[in-house]
Protein backbone atom coordinates (compact mmCIF):
# COMPACT_ATOMS: atom_id res chain seq x y z
CA UNK A 1 0.00 0.00 0.00
CA UNK A 2 2.88 2.34 0.20
CA UNK A 3 2.70 3.29 -3.57
CA UNK A 4 0.76 2.02 -7.03
CA UNK A 5 4.70 1.90 -8.18
CA UNK A 6 5.51 -0.29 -5.44
CA UNK A 7 7.15 -3.73 -6.28
CA UNK A 8 7.95 -6.28 -3.21
CA UNK A 9 9.74 -9.70 -1.75
CA UNK A 10 8.42 -11.62 0.67
CA UNK A 11 10.15 -15.44 2.15
CA UNK A 12 7.38 -16.62 4.81
CA UNK A 13 8.56 -18.30 7.57
CA UNK A 14 6.46 -17.99 10.67
CA UNK A 15 3.02 -18.55 10.84
CA UNK A 16 1.26 -15.42 11.20
CA UNK A 17 -1.90 -13.21 9.91
CA UNK A 18 -2.15 -9.77 10.67
CA UNK A 19 -3.28 -9.62 14.12
CA UNK A 20 -2.01 -12.53 15.85
CA UNK A 21 -0.68 -16.39 14.82
CA UNK A 22 -2.22 -17.80 11.24
CA UNK A 23 -5.41 -20.00 11.98
CA UNK A 24 -5.81 -23.39 9.43
CA UNK A 25 -8.64 -23.88 7.46
CA UNK A 26 -7.88 -26.56 5.30
CA UNK A 27 -6.25 -30.17 7.13
CA UNK A 28 -5.81 -31.57 3.26
CA UNK A 29 -2.73 -29.22 2.86
CA UNK A 30 0.53 -29.16 4.99
CA UNK A 31 0.78 -26.37 7.13
CA UNK A 32 3.51 -24.67 5.01
CA UNK A 33 1.47 -25.09 1.53
CA UNK A 34 -1.95 -23.37 3.32
CA UNK A 35 0.38 -20.68 4.62
CA UNK A 36 1.91 -19.61 1.15
CA UNK A 37 -1.44 -20.19 -0.42
CA UNK A 38 -2.52 -17.06 2.21
CA UNK A 39 0.78 -15.25 1.43
CA UNK A 40 0.14 -14.81 -2.29
CA UNK A 41 -3.82 -14.77 -1.93
CA UNK A 42 -2.71 -11.47 0.26
CA UNK A 43 -0.60 -10.39 -3.15
CA UNK A 44 -3.75 -10.86 -5.41
CA UNK A 45 -6.09 -8.92 -2.90
CA UNK A 46 -3.40 -5.76 -3.27
CA UNK A 47 -3.33 -5.97 -7.38
CA UNK A 48 -0.22 -8.13 -7.47
CA UNK A 49 0.90 -10.64 -10.08
CA UNK A 50 2.52 -12.85 -8.27
CA UNK A 51 5.00 -14.81 -8.74
CA UNK A 52 6.12 -17.68 -6.79
CA UNK A 53 9.89 -18.92 -6.74
CA UNK A 54 12.08 -21.50 -4.83
CA UNK A 55 15.06 -19.92 -3.15
CA UNK A 56 18.30 -22.10 -2.98
CA UNK A 57 19.19 -21.82 0.17
CA UNK A 58 19.67 -24.09 3.20
CA UNK A 59 16.66 -24.10 4.78
CA UNK A 60 12.61 -25.96 4.50
CA UNK A 61 11.36 -22.82 4.16
CA UNK A 62 12.78 -21.37 0.89
CA UNK A 63 9.85 -20.23 -1.19
CA UNK A 64 9.66 -16.70 -1.98
CA UNK A 65 6.70 -14.78 -3.93
CA UNK A 66 7.74 -11.40 -5.87
CA UNK A 67 5.09 -9.01 -6.81
CA UNK A 68 7.01 -6.84 -9.89
CA UNK A 69 3.69 -5.51 -11.56
CA UNK A 70 -0.23 -4.60 -10.75
CA UNK A 71 -3.60 -6.29 -12.63
CA UNK A 72 -5.33 -3.11 -12.72
CA UNK A 73 -4.42 0.52 -14.27
CA UNK A 74 -3.11 3.30 -11.73
CA UNK A 75 -6.62 5.14 -12.01
CA UNK A 76 -8.29 2.08 -9.97
CA UNK A 77 -6.02 2.29 -7.16
CA UNK A 78 -8.39 3.83 -4.73
CA UNK A 79 -11.16 1.20 -5.25
CA UNK A 80 -8.73 -1.42 -4.87
CA UNK A 81 -7.31 0.03 -1.47
CA UNK A 82 -10.61 -0.01 -0.69
CA UNK A 83 -10.72 -3.78 -1.01
CA UNK A 84 -7.40 -4.11 0.84
CA UNK A 85 -9.19 -2.12 3.91
CA UNK A 86 -12.14 -5.07 3.76
CA UNK A 87 -9.71 -7.58 3.57
CA UNK A 88 -7.66 -6.64 6.56
CA UNK A 89 -10.65 -5.86 8.57
CA UNK A 90 -12.56 -9.51 7.64
CA UNK A 91 -8.84 -10.71 8.45
CA UNK A 92 -9.35 -9.08 12.10
CA UNK A 93 -12.66 -10.53 12.81
CA UNK A 94 -11.61 -14.22 12.01
CA UNK A 95 -9.01 -13.66 13.97
CA UNK A 96 -11.07 -12.51 17.01
CA UNK A 97 -14.12 -15.05 16.55
CA UNK A 98 -11.53 -17.94 16.54
CA UNK A 99 -9.10 -16.37 19.75
CA UNK A 100 -12.71 -16.35 21.71
CA UNK A 101 -14.10 -19.75 20.81
CA UNK A 102 -10.37 -20.98 21.97
CA UNK A 103 -11.05 -19.42 25.27
CA UNK A 104 -14.30 -20.67 25.74
CA UNK A 105 -17.01 -18.05 24.72
CA UNK A 106 -19.94 -19.50 22.70
CA UNK A 107 -18.80 -18.49 19.43
CA UNK A 108 -22.47 -17.69 17.52
CA UNK A 109 -22.77 -15.00 20.25
CA UNK A 110 -19.58 -13.64 19.83
CA UNK A 111 -19.88 -13.57 15.75
CA UNK A 112 -23.46 -11.28 15.95
CA UNK A 113 -21.52 -9.38 18.25
CA UNK A 114 -18.75 -8.75 15.73
CA UNK A 115 -21.37 -8.27 12.96
CA UNK A 116 -23.44 -6.01 15.24
CA UNK A 117 -19.89 -3.94 15.25
CA UNK A 118 -18.94 -4.35 11.77
CA UNK A 119 -22.01 -3.14 10.87
CA UNK A 120 -22.40 -0.14 12.60
CA UNK A 121 -19.58 1.32 10.75
CA UNK A 122 -20.71 4.10 8.91
CA UNK A 123 -19.46 4.56 5.08
CA UNK A 124 -17.83 7.85 6.13
CA UNK A 125 -15.44 5.64 8.41
CA UNK A 126 -14.60 3.23 5.95
CA UNK A 127 -13.85 6.39 3.02
CA UNK A 128 -11.75 7.89 6.18
CA UNK A 129 -9.41 4.87 6.06
CA UNK A 130 -9.26 4.19 2.02
CA UNK A 131 -6.73 5.93 0.50
CA UNK A 132 -4.82 6.11 4.24
CA UNK A 133 -1.27 4.23 3.89
CA UNK A 134 -1.92 2.34 6.57
CA UNK A 135 -4.84 1.43 9.00
CA UNK A 136 -6.21 3.28 12.07
CA UNK A 137 -3.80 2.71 15.33
CA UNK A 138 -0.94 1.11 13.67
CA UNK A 139 2.62 1.59 14.53
CA UNK A 140 5.47 0.68 12.85
CA UNK A 141 8.80 -0.16 14.80
CA UNK A 142 11.82 2.00 15.01
CA UNK A 143 13.69 2.13 12.31
CA UNK A 144 17.09 1.40 14.66
CA UNK A 145 15.53 -1.96 17.08
CA UNK A 146 17.03 -1.73 20.47
CA UNK A 147 19.25 -5.35 21.10
CA UNK A 148 17.53 -6.54 23.70
CA UNK A 149 19.18 -10.17 23.92
CA UNK A 150 21.44 -9.39 26.98
CA UNK A 151 24.30 -8.96 24.43
CA UNK A 152 24.73 -5.35 25.08
CA UNK A 153 24.55 -5.51 28.67
CA UNK A 154 27.96 -3.57 29.71
CA UNK A 155 30.27 -6.25 30.27
CA UNK A 156 31.37 -5.83 34.50
CA UNK A 157 27.18 -6.67 34.77
CA UNK A 158 27.38 -9.64 33.26
CA UNK A 159 31.00 -10.79 34.71
CA UNK A 160 29.08 -10.44 37.98
CA UNK A 161 25.92 -12.01 37.79
CA UNK A 162 28.13 -14.78 36.12
CA UNK A 163 30.02 -15.32 38.97
CA UNK A 164 27.27 -14.66 42.09
CA UNK A 165 25.06 -17.19 39.79
CA UNK A 166 27.92 -19.93 39.72
CA UNK A 167 28.72 -19.40 43.61
CA UNK A 168 25.34 -19.95 44.57
CA UNK A 169 25.27 -23.08 42.80
CA UNK A 170 28.66 -24.46 44.28
CA UNK A 171 27.81 -23.52 47.74
CA UNK A 172 24.31 -25.06 47.14
CA UNK A 173 26.04 -28.18 46.91
CA UNK A 174 25.48 -30.34 50.35
CA UNK A 175 28.34 -31.25 52.74
CA UNK A 176 29.94 -34.75 52.42
CA UNK A 177 30.30 -36.31 55.60
CA UNK A 178 33.43 -38.50 56.42
CA UNK A 179 32.03 -41.42 56.06
CA UNK A 180 31.21 -40.35 52.89
CA UNK A 181 34.51 -39.30 51.71
CA UNK A 182 36.07 -42.58 52.24
CA UNK A 183 37.47 -44.36 49.18
CA UNK A 184 36.30 -41.87 47.08
CA UNK A 185 38.79 -39.60 45.18
CA UNK A 186 39.19 -36.44 47.56
CA UNK A 187 40.37 -34.13 43.98
CA UNK A 188 36.61 -34.75 42.77
CA UNK A 189 35.69 -31.73 40.81
CA UNK A 190 32.81 -29.68 42.79
CA UNK A 191 29.91 -29.30 39.86
CA UNK A 192 27.96 -27.75 42.63
CA UNK A 193 24.07 -28.06 42.49
CA UNK A 194 21.09 -27.57 40.40
CA UNK A 195 18.49 -24.70 40.96
CA UNK A 196 15.16 -23.66 39.25
CA UNK A 197 15.69 -20.36 37.51
CA UNK A 198 13.12 -19.32 40.40
CA UNK A 199 15.28 -19.89 43.06
CA UNK A 200 18.23 -18.15 41.56
CA UNK A 201 16.44 -15.05 40.99
CA UNK A 202 15.52 -15.12 44.43
CA UNK A 203 19.13 -14.43 45.22
CA UNK A 204 19.71 -11.52 43.04
CA UNK A 205 19.59 -8.04 44.66
CA UNK A 206 16.52 -6.13 43.42
CA UNK A 207 18.60 -3.76 40.95
CA UNK A 208 20.14 -6.63 39.04
CA UNK A 209 16.99 -8.17 38.08
CA UNK A 210 15.05 -4.94 37.00
CA UNK A 211 17.77 -4.77 34.58
CA UNK A 212 17.13 -8.09 33.28
CA UNK A 213 13.48 -7.54 33.14
CA UNK A 214 14.10 -4.90 30.59
CA UNK A 215 15.82 -7.99 28.27
CA UNK A 216 14.11 -10.34 25.98
CA UNK A 217 14.17 -13.80 28.35
CA UNK A 218 15.98 -12.03 31.36
CA UNK A 219 17.96 -14.29 33.54
CA UNK A 220 17.58 -17.43 31.22
CA UNK A 221 18.86 -15.39 27.98
CA UNK A 222 21.86 -13.99 30.15
CA UNK A 223 22.89 -17.58 31.57
CA UNK A 224 22.44 -19.09 27.97
CA UNK A 225 24.16 -16.60 26.46
CA UNK A 226 27.23 -17.90 28.54
CA UNK A 227 27.37 -21.07 27.29
CA UNK A 228 30.81 -21.78 28.97
CA UNK A 229 29.97 -21.67 32.61
CA UNK A 230 26.46 -22.48 32.43
CA UNK A 231 23.97 -25.30 31.13
CA UNK A 232 20.08 -23.97 30.79
CA UNK A 233 17.82 -27.30 30.69
CA UNK A 234 13.91 -27.55 31.64
CA UNK A 235 14.15 -24.38 33.66
CA UNK A 236 17.12 -25.45 35.71
CA UNK A 237 20.56 -23.95 35.63
CA UNK A 238 23.62 -26.31 36.11
CA UNK A 239 27.14 -25.70 35.66
CA UNK A 240 28.66 -26.92 32.52
CA UNK A 241 30.87 -30.12 32.87
CA UNK A 242 32.85 -29.93 29.98
CA UNK A 243 34.26 -33.46 30.85
CA UNK A 244 30.60 -34.78 29.23
CA UNK A 245 30.69 -32.72 26.70
CA UNK A 246 30.64 -34.77 23.71
CA UNK A 247 34.61 -34.52 21.55
CA UNK A 248 33.60 -32.83 17.88
CA UNK A 249 33.51 -34.92 15.04
CA UNK A 250 36.02 -36.37 13.19
CA UNK A 251 33.97 -36.77 9.67
CA UNK A 252 33.76 -32.97 9.93
CA UNK A 253 34.17 -31.16 6.29
CA UNK A 254 37.99 -29.77 6.06
CA UNK A 255 36.72 -26.18 6.00
CA UNK A 256 34.70 -26.78 9.23
CA UNK A 257 37.24 -28.37 10.89
CA UNK A 258 39.70 -25.24 10.26
CA UNK A 259 37.24 -23.15 11.53
CA UNK A 260 36.88 -25.24 14.50
CA UNK A 261 40.67 -25.14 15.14
CA UNK A 262 40.83 -21.27 14.63
CA UNK A 263 38.21 -20.68 17.48
CA UNK A 264 40.24 -22.63 20.01
CA UNK A 265 41.73 -20.62 22.64
CA UNK A 266 40.43 -17.35 21.69
CA UNK A 267 39.27 -16.79 25.19
CA UNK A 268 40.30 -17.08 28.64
CA UNK A 269 38.66 -20.19 30.77
CA UNK A 270 36.46 -18.75 33.41
CA UNK A 271 36.85 -22.20 35.55
CA UNK A 272 40.89 -21.60 35.38
CA UNK A 273 40.43 -18.21 36.97
CA UNK A 274 37.29 -18.37 39.20
CA UNK A 275 36.11 -21.87 39.54
CA UNK A 276 37.75 -23.02 43.24
CA UNK A 277 38.87 -26.44 41.76
CA UNK A 278 40.10 -24.69 38.22
CA UNK A 279 38.74 -25.99 35.29
CA UNK A 280 37.42 -29.88 35.04
CA UNK A 281 40.01 -30.35 31.84
CA UNK A 282 43.74 -30.27 31.16
CA UNK A 283 44.75 -27.62 29.80
CA UNK A 284 45.68 -29.61 25.82
CA UNK A 285 41.68 -30.63 26.12
CA UNK A 286 40.08 -27.36 27.09
CA UNK A 287 38.87 -25.28 24.37
CA UNK A 288 39.73 -22.00 26.32
CA UNK A 289 43.18 -20.51 27.54
CA UNK A 290 44.40 -21.54 30.46
CA UNK A 291 46.16 -18.40 31.14
CA UNK A 292 46.96 -14.95 28.94
CA UNK A 293 49.68 -16.83 27.54
CA UNK A 294 47.87 -19.40 26.16
CA UNK A 295 45.54 -17.15 24.39
CA UNK A 296 45.32 -17.04 20.17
Amino acid sequence: RSSYSCCYFVLPCCFFDFHGKYSRRQSKKTQYREYLDFVAQVGFVCGFHVEEDCLRIPSTKRVSFIGKSRTYPPAEHALIDSQITQFINSRRTCAVATCDRRVGFKHKDHCDSLCEEAGSESPEDETETTGTIWMPGFQPREKVEQIRNCASLPRDFVDEVVLNVANLLLNAAPQKSCSDMQGENTNAWNQGESLSLREVAEHLNKETLKKLKSEYGGLQTLLKNNHQVFEVLNGRVHIRDWRKEKPPSKTKPEVKRRLSAEAFKTRLCWFFIHHPDGCSLPSKACPYAHGTEELR
